[in-house]
């Protein structure tokens, strides 16, 4: 049985518990690392600890939730390892494991109706990644978080055009 890490914020508790189910039913375990409620907390905390499981190998993929999902993806992209994507729409859901090997979708429960969302995350988990000349791109992402890595081409046109 895959797992998948679930986290939201206030804001995303109920879409939480809806897409909880949802998963479920679609057979794949759920390890919800909170909120428990709609009182308000502090979304990064949510983030850390679904990122750390994805990151740590402890699950394969994370959702997390909050009122936009972008604020969700900034704190989840700050963990090495986390290619975290703020989604509202199917074709960047495809495309964000299609071209980006996305490992935590985030959703904003104030802008996407629940159908949407299930759709969304439907998209999301049947799409496989490319490879190719997207993991190319994909190890560049990885270099970043080191520092290391050779300079890319835009680098290169950088330096040149400012010697």
């Amino acid at each position: 049985m895959e797992r998948i890490a679930v986290g939201s914020d206030h804001a995303g508790f109920e879409l939480k518990v809806h897409l909880t189910l949802f998963l479920q039913r679609k057979g794949l375990e759920v390890i919800d690392v909170g909120t428990a409620n709609g009182e308000s907390v502090d979304y990064p905390d949510f983030a850390r600890a679904v990122a750390r499981m994805v990151s740590g190998g402890e699950v394969p993929r994370g959702l997390l939730i909050c009122g936009t999902g972008a604020g969700m993806a900034m704190a989840a992209n700050k963990v090495p390892g986390i290619r975290a994507a703020a989604v509202s729409d199917l074709y960047t859901a495809r495309l964000s494991r299609e071209h980006n090997d996305s490992n935590v979708l985030c959703l904003g429960a104030r802008i996407l109706a629940t159908p949407l969302a299930e759709a969304i995350v439907d998209t999301w988990l049947t799409t496989p990644f490319g490879g190719g000349r997207h993991q190319i791109r994909v190890d560049k992402i990885a270099a970043l978080e080191t520092g290391a890595g050779p300079a890319g081409s835009a680098d290169r046109r950088m330096r040149e055009e400012n010697c």
